[in-house]
């Protein structure tokens, strides 16, 4: 490791620093959640219509993806 260089150990599971947690959240709480899934296949149809859903509104993936630690 270079001596400019300070490794800091980070949390195994830490949305604040990985903002796409929050959108994986996102989509869990308004279309994928309190749901029975019949099979593989119907797990797989809901994840590519809830995808699809918020591919059709960057606005939304935006403001998901916008932290104010990050902006602060």
């Amino acid at each position: 490791i270079p001596a400019n260089i300070t490794l800091l150990p980070l949390p195994a599971k830490c949305p604040e620093l990985n903002p796409v947690e929050n959108v994986w959240q996102f989509m869990r709480d308004n279309w994928l959640s309190n749901r029975i899934f019949k099979s593989y296949d119907d797990i797989l149809d809901h994840c590519c219509f809830a995808w699809n859903r918020l591919t059709d509104q960057p606005w939304r993936i935006m403001s998901i993806g916008l932290r104010q630690l990050a902006h602060g």
